[in-house]
Protein backbone atom coordinates (compact mmCIF):
# COMPACT_ATOMS: atom_id res chain seq x y z
CA UNK A 1 0.00 0.00 0.00
CA UNK A 2 1.35 3.43 -1.03
CA UNK A 3 0.50 6.53 -0.32
CA UNK A 4 1.79 10.38 -1.08
CA UNK A 5 2.92 10.88 2.18
CA UNK A 6 3.57 7.07 3.84
CA UNK A 7 4.15 3.41 3.09
CA UNK A 8 3.36 1.05 5.11
CA UNK A 9 6.75 -1.72 4.45
CA UNK A 10 8.12 -4.49 6.27
CA UNK A 11 10.17 -2.48 8.05
CA UNK A 12 7.55 0.30 9.46
CA UNK A 13 5.99 3.38 8.62
CA UNK A 14 7.88 5.34 5.57
CA UNK A 15 7.98 8.53 4.46
CA UNK A 16 9.44 8.87 1.12
CA UNK A 17 9.60 12.87 1.27
CA UNK A 18 11.63 12.62 4.57
CA UNK A 19 13.06 9.44 3.89
CA UNK A 20 12.58 8.65 6.92
CA UNK A 21 10.53 5.70 9.14
CA UNK A 22 8.09 6.06 11.90
CA UNK A 23 8.72 3.78 14.87
CA UNK A 24 10.14 1.44 12.37
CA UNK A 25 10.84 -2.34 13.99
CA UNK A 26 13.76 -3.45 12.11
CA UNK A 27 16.74 -1.41 12.24
CA UNK A 28 16.84 2.11 9.50
CA UNK A 29 19.02 4.61 8.76
CA UNK A 30 16.30 7.32 10.25
CA UNK A 31 14.27 6.36 12.76
CA UNK A 32 10.87 9.60 13.61
CA UNK A 33 10.33 7.91 17.39
CA UNK A 34 6.47 8.78 19.13
CA UNK A 35 7.71 7.49 22.44
CA UNK A 36 10.47 5.32 24.30
CA UNK A 37 8.67 2.54 25.30
CA UNK A 38 10.71 -0.88 23.49
CA UNK A 39 8.06 -1.80 20.59
CA UNK A 40 8.41 1.77 19.27
CA UNK A 41 12.09 3.07 20.54
CA UNK A 42 14.16 -0.57 18.98
CA UNK A 43 18.23 -0.36 18.96
CA UNK A 44 19.90 -0.35 16.13
CA UNK A 45 19.02 2.56 14.00
CA UNK A 46 21.25 5.40 12.48
CA UNK A 47 19.67 7.82 13.65
CA UNK A 48 16.85 9.06 16.39
CA UNK A 49 14.48 11.96 16.11
CA UNK A 50 12.23 12.15 19.13
CA UNK A 51 11.17 14.60 21.23
CA UNK A 52 13.64 15.90 24.19
CA UNK A 53 12.59 13.86 27.06
CA UNK A 54 12.12 10.87 24.71
CA UNK A 55 15.35 11.91 24.04
CA UNK A 56 16.47 11.19 27.54
CA UNK A 57 14.80 8.29 27.89
CA UNK A 58 15.75 6.60 24.48
CA UNK A 59 19.58 7.18 25.92
CA UNK A 60 18.96 5.54 29.31
CA UNK A 61 17.45 2.64 27.61
CA UNK A 62 19.57 2.22 24.63
CA UNK A 63 22.56 4.05 25.95
CA UNK A 64 24.79 6.35 23.57
CA UNK A 65 22.91 6.29 20.42
CA UNK A 66 22.72 9.08 18.10
CA UNK A 67 19.50 11.21 18.76
CA UNK A 68 18.11 14.61 17.79
CA UNK A 69 15.68 16.18 19.86
CA UNK A 70 12.63 18.46 18.50
CA UNK A 71 10.24 20.13 20.55
CA UNK A 72 6.87 19.98 20.28
CA UNK A 73 4.95 21.55 17.58
CA UNK A 74 8.67 23.22 16.23
CA UNK A 75 8.74 22.06 12.67
CA UNK A 76 11.76 20.58 10.57
CA UNK A 77 12.22 20.37 7.44
CA UNK A 78 13.32 16.38 6.47
CA UNK A 79 13.94 16.43 2.30
CA UNK A 80 10.66 17.31 0.94
CA UNK A 81 8.79 16.66 4.13
CA UNK A 82 7.96 18.81 7.06
CA UNK A 83 7.49 16.94 10.64
CA UNK A 84 6.36 17.94 14.13
CA UNK A 85 5.80 16.91 16.95
CA UNK A 86 2.88 16.94 19.04
CA UNK A 87 1.70 15.50 22.61
CA UNK A 88 0.22 12.10 22.57
CA UNK A 89 -0.54 11.73 26.14
CA UNK A 90 0.63 8.27 26.69
CA UNK A 91 3.76 8.42 28.54
CA UNK A 92 6.07 11.60 29.04
CA UNK A 93 8.05 12.58 26.32
CA UNK A 94 5.13 10.82 23.93
CA UNK A 95 4.03 12.36 20.54
CA UNK A 96 2.23 12.30 17.86
CA UNK A 97 3.87 12.67 14.84
CA UNK A 98 2.25 14.81 12.23
CA UNK A 99 4.13 14.44 8.36
CA UNK A 100 3.23 17.68 5.63
CA UNK A 101 4.05 16.89 1.80
CA UNK A 102 2.89 19.10 -0.99
CA UNK A 103 -0.04 20.23 1.09
CA UNK A 104 -0.99 16.54 2.20
CA UNK A 105 -1.20 16.22 6.18
CA UNK A 106 -0.93 12.84 7.58
CA UNK A 107 -1.09 11.95 11.65
CA UNK A 108 0.88 8.68 13.47
CA UNK A 109 -0.37 8.74 16.62
CA UNK A 110 1.86 6.06 18.23
CA UNK A 111 0.13 5.29 21.62
CA UNK A 112 -2.22 7.68 23.06
CA UNK A 113 -4.67 8.45 25.82
CA UNK A 114 -6.85 11.33 26.07
CA UNK A 115 -7.55 11.93 29.79
CA UNK A 116 -4.83 13.66 31.70
CA UNK A 117 -2.81 12.14 33.75
CA UNK A 118 -1.13 14.56 35.61
CA UNK A 119 2.39 13.53 34.65
CA UNK A 120 1.74 12.61 30.78
CA UNK A 121 1.67 16.10 28.42
CA UNK A 122 -2.05 16.08 27.93
CA UNK A 123 -3.41 15.17 24.13
CA UNK A 124 -3.75 17.69 21.78
CA UNK A 125 -5.83 16.68 18.40
CA UNK A 126 -3.83 17.54 14.84
CA UNK A 127 -6.28 18.25 12.00
CA UNK A 128 -5.08 16.04 9.43
CA UNK A 129 -6.17 14.12 5.84
CA UNK A 130 -4.83 10.51 7.15
CA UNK A 131 -4.59 9.24 10.35
CA UNK A 132 -2.57 6.17 11.48
CA UNK A 133 -4.42 5.93 14.86
CA UNK A 134 -3.56 2.99 17.38
CA UNK A 135 -6.50 0.68 18.68
CA UNK A 136 -4.77 -1.20 21.17
CA UNK A 137 -8.50 -1.47 23.38
CA UNK A 138 -10.48 -0.84 20.20
CA UNK A 139 -13.60 -3.02 21.34
CA UNK A 140 -16.99 -1.34 23.32
CA UNK A 141 -16.22 -3.55 26.11
CA UNK A 142 -13.07 -1.00 27.06
CA UNK A 143 -14.36 1.47 28.82
CA UNK A 144 -11.97 3.50 31.65
CA UNK A 145 -14.06 5.04 35.00
CA UNK A 146 -12.10 8.41 35.97
CA UNK A 147 -8.48 8.72 37.25
CA UNK A 148 -9.87 10.11 40.36
CA UNK A 149 -12.17 7.01 40.94
CA UNK A 150 -9.46 4.58 40.33
CA UNK A 151 -7.05 6.70 42.80
CA UNK A 152 -9.61 6.49 45.38
CA UNK A 153 -9.69 2.46 44.69
CA UNK A 154 -6.13 2.50 44.47
CA UNK A 155 -5.58 4.39 48.25
CA UNK A 156 -8.17 2.22 50.17
CA UNK A 157 -6.68 -0.74 49.45
CA UNK A 158 -2.90 0.14 50.04
CA UNK A 159 -4.66 1.64 53.24
CA UNK A 160 -6.50 -1.51 54.34
CA UNK A 161 -2.76 -3.53 53.45
CA UNK A 162 -0.48 -1.16 55.81
CA UNK A 163 -3.19 -1.34 58.80
CA UNK A 164 -2.72 -5.58 58.54
CA UNK A 165 0.75 -4.94 58.40
CA UNK A 166 0.93 -5.91 55.22
CA UNK A 167 3.06 -4.59 52.14
CA UNK A 168 1.82 -3.49 49.19
CA UNK A 169 3.09 -4.30 45.56
CA UNK A 170 1.76 -2.96 42.79
CA UNK A 171 2.67 -4.13 39.27
CA UNK A 172 2.87 -1.47 36.19
CA UNK A 173 4.65 -0.97 33.68
CA UNK A 174 8.34 1.14 34.14
CA UNK A 175 8.01 4.15 31.91
CA UNK A 176 4.66 6.10 32.30
CA UNK A 177 2.06 3.83 34.71
CA UNK A 178 4.78 3.58 37.19
CA UNK A 179 4.81 7.15 37.77
CA UNK A 180 1.65 7.89 36.93
CA UNK A 181 0.07 5.43 39.45
CA UNK A 182 2.62 7.20 42.05
CA UNK A 183 1.48 10.26 41.33
CA UNK A 184 -1.90 9.01 42.27
CA UNK A 185 -0.59 7.86 45.74
CA UNK A 186 -1.71 9.40 49.17
CA UNK A 187 2.14 9.52 50.86
CA UNK A 188 -0.12 9.91 54.40
CA UNK A 189 -0.58 6.19 54.00
CA UNK A 190 2.99 5.20 54.28
CA UNK A 191 6.25 4.92 52.06
CA UNK A 192 6.70 4.27 48.15
CA UNK A 193 9.19 2.13 47.49
CA UNK A 194 10.62 1.05 43.73
CA UNK A 195 12.15 -1.67 41.91
CA UNK A 196 15.43 -0.41 40.25
CA UNK A 197 14.07 -0.53 37.06
CA UNK A 198 11.01 2.14 38.31
CA UNK A 199 13.58 3.91 40.19
CA UNK A 200 15.99 4.41 36.83
CA UNK A 201 12.99 6.04 34.58
CA UNK A 202 11.79 8.01 37.70
CA UNK A 203 15.91 9.53 38.22
CA UNK A 204 15.77 10.58 34.24
CA UNK A 205 12.44 12.24 34.78
CA UNK A 206 13.34 13.90 37.79
CA UNK A 207 16.81 15.41 36.10
CA UNK A 208 14.42 16.74 33.61
CA UNK A 209 11.84 18.54 36.23
CA UNK A 210 9.14 15.71 34.58
CA UNK A 211 8.41 14.03 37.95
CA UNK A 212 8.80 15.11 41.55
CA UNK A 213 6.87 12.70 43.93
CA UNK A 214 9.14 11.30 47.11
CA UNK A 215 10.41 7.71 46.06
CA UNK A 216 13.01 5.17 47.95
CA UNK A 217 14.42 2.30 45.73
CA UNK A 218 14.70 -1.09 47.32
CA UNK A 219 18.41 -2.20 46.98
CA UNK A 220 20.68 -5.33 48.28
CA UNK A 221 21.18 -3.32 51.26
CA UNK A 222 17.13 -2.28 51.89
CA UNK A 223 16.18 -3.23 55.09
CA UNK A 224 13.11 -5.15 54.44
CA UNK A 225 11.61 -4.80 58.11
CA UNK A 226 10.84 -0.76 56.37
CA UNK A 227 8.51 -2.85 53.78
CA UNK A 228 5.86 -3.80 56.30
CA UNK A 229 2.71 -1.16 55.30
CA UNK A 230 4.86 0.43 52.50
CA UNK A 231 3.56 0.47 48.78
CA UNK A 232 6.17 -0.86 46.42
CA UNK A 233 5.57 -0.17 42.76
CA UNK A 234 7.61 -2.62 40.32
CA UNK A 235 7.54 -3.72 37.11
CA UNK A 236 4.72 -6.91 36.64
CA UNK A 237 7.47 -9.41 36.22
CA UNK A 238 8.75 -8.41 40.05
CA UNK A 239 5.59 -9.90 40.93
CA UNK A 240 5.70 -13.53 42.64
CA UNK A 241 9.02 -13.41 42.25
CA UNK A 242 11.69 -14.31 44.94
CA UNK A 243 12.59 -10.34 45.12
CA UNK A 244 8.84 -9.56 46.07
CA UNK A 245 8.71 -12.49 48.37
CA UNK A 246 11.73 -11.44 50.70
CA UNK A 247 9.70 -8.38 51.01
CA UNK A 248 7.59 -10.41 54.07
CA UNK A 249 3.85 -10.64 54.12
CA UNK A 250 1.81 -9.02 51.47
CA UNK A 251 -0.82 -8.18 48.99
CA UNK A 252 -0.34 -8.14 45.42
CA UNK A 253 -2.16 -6.35 42.25
CA UNK A 254 -1.74 -5.41 38.53
CA UNK A 255 -2.75 -1.93 37.01
CA UNK A 256 -3.99 -2.14 33.21
CA UNK A 257 -6.72 -1.57 30.76
CA UNK A 258 -6.48 -5.70 30.25
CA UNK A 259 -7.66 -5.96 34.17
CA UNK A 260 -11.05 -5.18 32.52
CA UNK A 261 -11.14 -8.96 30.77
CA UNK A 262 -12.04 -11.48 34.49
CA UNK A 263 -10.05 -13.91 32.06
CA UNK A 264 -6.78 -12.08 31.98
CA UNK A 265 -7.57 -11.26 35.97
CA UNK A 266 -7.98 -14.99 37.01
CA UNK A 267 -5.08 -15.86 35.04
CA UNK A 268 -2.17 -13.38 36.49
CA UNK A 269 -3.65 -14.86 39.60
CA UNK A 270 -2.77 -11.43 41.63
CA UNK A 271 -5.10 -10.06 44.70
CA UNK A 272 -6.39 -7.01 42.65
CA UNK A 273 -6.80 -5.51 39.47
CA UNK A 274 -6.96 -2.31 38.95
CA UNK A 275 -7.92 -0.83 35.61
CA UNK A 276 -6.59 1.97 34.37
CA UNK A 277 -4.31 2.29 30.55
CA UNK A 278 -1.90 4.90 28.84
CA UNK A 279 -4.20 3.77 26.19
CA UNK A 280 -6.95 5.15 24.60
CA UNK A 281 -10.68 3.51 25.34
CA UNK A 282 -13.21 2.78 23.07
CA UNK A 283 -15.04 6.10 23.29
CA UNK A 284 -11.66 8.03 23.24
CA UNK A 285 -10.88 6.14 19.85
CA UNK A 286 -13.88 7.37 18.16
CA UNK A 287 -13.35 10.94 19.58
CA UNK A 288 -9.94 11.26 18.63
CA UNK A 289 -10.39 10.01 15.20
CA UNK A 290 -13.63 12.34 15.00
CA UNK A 291 -11.71 15.39 16.25
CA UNK A 292 -8.74 15.08 13.16
CA UNK A 293 -11.14 15.56 10.29
CA UNK A 294 -9.32 13.07 8.56
CA UNK A 295 -11.08 11.35 5.15
CA UNK A 296 -8.33 8.56 5.52
CA UNK A 297 -8.15 6.40 8.97
CA UNK A 298 -5.92 3.73 9.74
CA UNK A 299 -6.57 1.66 12.08
CA UNK A 300 -3.85 -0.35 13.53
CA UNK A 301 -1.91 -1.81 16.83
CA UNK A 302 -5.10 -3.85 18.16
CA UNK A 303 -8.26 -4.94 17.41
CA UNK A 304 -7.92 -3.45 13.77
CA UNK A 305 -10.21 -5.22 11.84
CA UNK A 306 -13.26 -4.32 14.58
CA UNK A 307 -12.32 -0.97 14.81
CA UNK A 308 -12.18 -0.39 10.96
CA UNK A 309 -15.34 -2.27 10.26
CA UNK A 310 -17.30 0.19 12.99
CA UNK A 311 -15.30 3.51 11.55
CA UNK A 312 -16.51 2.26 7.49
CA UNK A 313 -20.65 1.72 9.24
CA UNK A 314 -19.90 5.09 10.35
CA UNK A 315 -18.95 6.21 6.61
CA UNK A 316 -15.17 6.61 7.11
CA UNK A 317 -12.52 5.59 5.20
CA UNK A 318 -11.31 2.86 7.08
CA UNK A 319 -8.16 0.55 5.93
CA UNK A 320 -6.62 -1.39 9.18
CA UNK A 321 -2.98 -1.49 8.75
CA UNK A 322 -0.76 -4.49 10.29
CA UNK A 323 2.27 -3.14 12.90
CA UNK A 324 4.80 -5.10 14.63
CA UNK A 325 4.34 -3.11 17.74
CA UNK A 326 2.91 -4.34 21.29
CA UNK A 327 6.09 -6.08 22.55
CA UNK A 328 7.09 -3.67 25.55
CA UNK A 329 9.59 -5.97 26.88
CA UNK A 330 7.53 -9.04 26.72
CA UNK A 331 7.69 -9.81 30.50
CA UNK A 332 5.47 -6.20 31.11
CA UNK A 333 3.19 -6.29 27.92
CA UNK A 334 0.44 -7.86 28.69
CA UNK A 335 -0.26 -6.33 32.04
CA UNK A 336 1.61 -3.11 31.52
CA UNK A 337 -0.55 -1.32 29.08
Amino acid sequence: MTDPVLRFTERGMYCPAADAYVDPWRPVPRAIITHAHSDHARPGMGSYLCTPLTAALVRHRLGDVPVQALPYGTPLRMGEATVSFHPAGHVPGSAQVRLEVAGQVWVVSGDYKLEADGVSEPFEPVRCHGFVTECTFGLPVFRWDPQAQVAAELNRWWAANAAAGRVSILGAYSLGKAQRLIAMLDPSIGPVLTHGAVEGTNAVLRGLGAFAPATEQITPEFDRARARGAMVVAPPAALGSAWARRLGPGSEAFASGWMRLRGIRRRRGAERGFVISDHADWDALLRAVAETGAEKIFPTHGYTEIFARHLKAEGYDATPVPTEFGGDDEAEAEAGA
